[in-house]
């Protein structure tokens, strides 16, 4: 690859789904990349086989709109959450919904697990993160004292910590370890938008993407902004960090864009063109050098033109993407 000059594609063959009745708010992999889930507007979690695009879950249970949904690392159990202020937890094999958590007042926007599997923390609307025990539901740690509403989260890779992003432009890092008292022991400042996405790398290097159009890789124990990265022409819905040093990020404009974050500068850009206005798809193509053999997958909105974006989720073991518009 030239890496003086970023290269352009365009999505090749495109397969179509039309079972969503309302815009997708996010997307998963399961850790052995065979499950796609879905989360939809009509409130309706969705469970997909990623190769052949077979529906095998259409769940109802939420009374409102699904924000967010995530998989468990050991692939056992999946988390929605949405603007009923609950989150559920549901049984992968079975596809059945185990628990229902309470405990926010308003809209759930975001939901992790913890690297092991153990420990689950939510944020949304009503300015609180909610760390609870996975198995019991029991609630361990309330993190209180945010200024504004929580938007996305991540874990660090040992679950020491737990970064938060916010409406007020800001990341907080927590200290969760045994023992720590529960208050934020970091404040990353830089953005001037909304932090939409956080993502860790294996390494323990932080991305953060932004409403400002903005990605910012950071080192988060020395509180280091390492380097931002510019070219998005929109806000930055969604950051994937695979191990190495080439992060991959997507908003609004309907293009993914590839990075050298030791660089900053950009190395592919992958562009979304839409085949028809009143359908929904994902789209196949190989993702750019450096990221071997991989698929992107990408959907639709209902109408192309009101739509937010594509966004991306990667699946490391298998290189692939999924990027969906809201």
């Amino acid at each position: 690859m030239n890496r003086g000059a970023p290269w352009t594609r365009v999505v090749g063959r495109v397969k179509f789904f039309g079972r969503h009745r309302g815009e997708v708010n996010s997307s998963t992999f399961s850790p052995d990349g065979e499950t796609l889930l879905t989360a939809s507007e009509d409130g309706c979690v969705y469970g997909w086989k990623t190769q052949s695009g077979h529906l095998l879950w259409k769940l109802h249970g939420h009374t409102g709109p699904v924000k967010f949904c995530r998989f468990s690392p050991d692939g056992r159990l999946f988390a929605s959450t949405s603007c009923d202020c609950t989150i559920r937890l549901w049984d992968v094999a079975e596809a059945k919904c185990l628990q229902v958590l309470k405990g926010h007042q308003r809209s759930v926007e975001t939901v992790r697990f913890s690297p092991d599997s153990k420990q689950l923390a939510s944020g949304g609307w009503d300015k609180q993160v909610l760390l609870r025990e996975v198995q019991s539901g029991q609630m361990l740690r309330h993190l209180v004292g945010h200024r504004d509403s929580i938007q996305s989260s991540d874990f660090e890779p040992s679950a020491d910590c737990l970064a938060t992003g916010f409406w007020d432009s800001t990341i907080r890092i927590w200290d969760l370890r045994a023992g720590t008292p529960a208050v934020f022991h970091q404040e990353l400042e830089g953005h001037r938008g909304n932090i939409s996405c956080l993502c860790y790398s294996t390494s323990g290097l932080l991305a953060s993407g932004s409403w400002d159009k903005t990605i910012h890789i950071w080192k988060p124990s020395t509180r280091c902004l390492l380097v931002q990265l510019k070219g998005h022409v929109s806000w930055v819905k969604t950051v994937a960090f695979p191990e190495g040093s080439q992060p991959a990020s997507a908003g609004r404009s309907h293009m993914v864009k590839v990075w050298d974050c030791n660089t900053g500068k950009c190395l592919e850009t992958l562009k979304v063109r839409p085949r028809g206005s009143n359908t929904q798809g994902h789209a196949q193509w190989k993702a750019p050098r450096g990221w071997g053999e991989a698929g992107l997958l990408a959907s639709q909105p209902t109408d192309v033109s009101g739509g937010c974006g594509p966004r991306l989720r990667l699946h490391c073991r298998w290189e692939t993407f999924s990027v969906w518009s809201c």
